[in-house]
């Protein structure tokens, strides 16, 4: 798996911060889409109900208090039969290959990925959870950076 996409890196980090602060905070799965763009983003989360503007708040605050954790970004990679075991690889086209890239932000998340990141989450700036809605058991937050 090869890198494909083309992320504003700062931003796309963010997203992976902020989709393991859900994944801890609310026991749910990674966003299922998403749109990483330099100014503003959004995610969509499987989601049974909108959120209180405290649970906003502890989001955007635990965001923040992992970027300014001055994290290293790492990659590697692994074959896909041990990626297998350990990801989801349902969301992968049918030719992804054999070889899997897995980024890791410090101690806080892993995941596939194909996009690209800063060196530290130091390089993020502030996250802002700009807002948040739900229709139709979807979440959508949408955020920028600062």
């Amino acid at each position: 798996m090869t890198i494909k996409k083309r992320y504003y890196p700062p931003m796309h980090t963010a997203e992976h911060i902020l989709n393991q602060t859900m994944v801890r905070l609310f026991d749910c799965e990674r966003s299922f889409s998403n749109h990483i763009e330099k100014k503003k983003s959004k995610c969509d989360y499987k989601f049974p109900r909108g959120l209180t503007k405290k649970e906003e708040e502890n989001i955007e605050n635990k965001v923040n208090e992992i970027i300014a954790r001055n994290l290293d970004i790492s990659e590697n990679f692994i074959s896909k039969a041990d990626a297998e075991i350990k990801y989801n690889l349902s969301r992968l086209p049918v030719d992804a290959g054999e070889n899997f890239r897995i980024v890791r932000i410090g101690d806080y998340d892993e995941c596939l990925c194909i996009g690209d990141h800063v060196k530290k989450t130091s390089e993020i700036g502030r996250f802002k959870l700009v807002s948040t809605s739900h229709e139709n058991d979807v979440l959508r937050i949408r955020f920028k950076l600062q």
